[in-house]
Formats: C-alpha cells, sequence, structure tokens
C-alpha cells in the first residue's frame, strides 16, 4: 500500500512523520529500518507516528533508525505540534499528546516556535536505568559523567572544547560498557557561560545526530545540578539553538522552532 508521509526538521535532526489518525496499518521495525536508510529509503532519524489516544489529544510514538522504539524526543515534539496543526488536525495552540513516557503538553507561539514540557526528570539509577550506586556523578574510563532519565536515559560529559572531542570513540566505549542497561544518549557539553553551552549527542540506534532536544535538557540539568548554570540556558547545536528551562524538583522546559521539508508518498 501507497502511504503519504511529510519530512520535517528541527535544527538538522530530521523526521519522517505520518498520520495514522484514520488509517489502519502497521509499519514493522524492519521497515522502519529500510525508510531511514539515507540512500535507499526516505532518510531520517525518527519516523512519528501520529495515533488516536483515549486520553489526550494524539498519541505520539517515536522509532529510531535502528527500527528501536523511545519514548521521548523534545525535537520530534515540536515537529509533532507544527503538523498536526498544518495538516488541521487541531486548531488549538496547546495540544496534549500521550507518549509511552506519559503525558505531555505542547505549545506553539505566533513564531510558530514550540515549547515543550518535557516532564519530570528521574535521578535513580534503577528507573534510567543504571547499574551504578546512587551518585550526584559517576566515572567509567576516566570520564566523569552525570545520568538521569527524562523519558529516555542521558549520560552527560563536561568537556573543554566540544568541536575537539572524540564523540563516537567515547560514546561507544561508554554503550560498550554495559553500565547503562538499556543503551544511552551521550552528550558532550562545553559549557561557554552561566547561560549558554555547546552540545553534541550520540544518540542510542542513531548515532550522532545535528541536535537532541531532549539531550539539551539532560545537559542543562545536570549543569545546573552541579551549579554551573542558570536555571535558563541557551544551547547551541551546529545548526542553530534552543532554550532550555528547569529549576530543581520542577519539569523541564524545551523551546525552538521546527520546519517543514517536503511531501511525499512511499509504498510500504
Amino acid at each position: 500500500m501507497n502511504i503519504n508521509f511529510t519530512k520535517m526538521q528541527a535544527l538538522g535532526n530530521d523526521f519522517m512523520l505520518i498520520d495514522k489518525t484514520n488509517a489502519e496499518f502497521e509499519i514493522g521495525y524492519e521497515q522502519v529500518a529500510n525508510l531511514a536508510n539515507r540512500r535507499c529509503g526516505v532518510g531520517f532519524d525518527q519516523m512519528l507516528l501520529v495515533e488516536k489516544s483515549t486520553v489526550a489529544d494524539f498519541a505520539y510514538r517515536i522509532i529510531n533508525a535502528d527500527g528501536s522504539e523511545v519514548m521521548q524526543c523534545g525535537n520530534g515534539a515540536r515537529c509533532f505540534a507544527l503538523f498536526v496543526r498544518e495538516k488541521g488536525l487541531t486548531s488549538n495552540n496547546i495540544i496534549s499528546v500521550e507518549t509511552k513516557n506519559g503525558l505531555l503538553s505542547l505549545q506553539i507561539f505566533a513564531d510558530n516556535s514550540v515549547r515543550v514540557d518535557m516532564g519530570a526528570v528521574n535521578f535513580e539509577t534503577a528507573q534510567i536505568p543504571l547499574s551504578a550506586p546512587q551518585a550526584a556523578t559517576y566515572k567509567i574510563a576516566g570520564k566523569e559523567f552525570g545520568a538521569l532519565s527524562i523519558g529516555n536515559p542521558h549520560c552527560v560529559i563536561i568537556v573543554d572544547d566540544v568541536a575537539k572531542t572524540e564523540v563516537e570513540k567515547i560514546a561507544k566505549s561508554i554503550w560498550q560498557s554495559g553500565i547503562f542497561t538499556d543503551g544511552v544518549n551521550v552528550g558532550f557539553m562545553q559549557i561557554i557561560g552561566r547561560s549558554k553551552v555547546d552540545l553534541r549527542v550520540y544518540e542510542r540506534g542513531v548515532g550522532e545526530t545535528l541536535a537532541c532536544g531532549s539531550g539539551a535538557c539532560a545537559a542543562v540539568i545536570h549543569g545546573i545540578n552541579l551549579g554551573l548554570l542558570d536555571e535558563k540556558v541557551k544551547v547551541r547545536f551546529k545548526n542553530g539553538s534552543v532554550l532550555v528551562e528547569y529549576s530543581a524538583g520542577k519539569n523541564v522546559f524545551l523551546t525552538g522552532d521546527a520546519q517543514f521539508v517536503y511531501e511525499g508518498q512511499i509504498e510500504i
């Protein structure tokens, strides 16, 4: 069968969005991996599925390029919000979505930027999950890092120069250690000032992406916990920036824009 899709991106983090609210079909994980292929398929970091929900305006599913399903994606959530409004699925500026991690609230502003309530932060090692005693920071292979979950697991390493950091090598060594039992997104943060950081993220199931919304939140949360950052921080990636807002013990918020790239149809 043929399906319609929309290609979108947020700071270079790119997505294939499919409206399933009025369609009965399934896409297997192997099919997702084939569609994610940048030479033989559509090419994307994640596939985002828009589905019906009984507890929110929509259900939001996120499938990585390797076919694995994850619980959270901040950049994808911003694309999701603009997609459902552009397609006439809602006229609301505040949209509730059901994810595997619970409910998200998305707010669309007049300039089409989107503020995402990313929810609560979890530092419990059993919930990340992380195979280590509870601590403020951890160390492996000589690298000190922070660990937390915002629906998906994050490891944050503070570096002197993010551009010169061996991101893939270090991230893979952490993956291979097995300390994160479900894998982990590894963020490398260079602190420019108390309200500005540069960030690169190596995502599980994808590799290094041009941007990662939940990774931006995790980096800022870790920096705030160490007393190095203020409660509002501009997080810069290669293709632009997002704003992260966080106060200890409260939900974390992510604000940024997203763009439509093209529409298409493909046989599955």
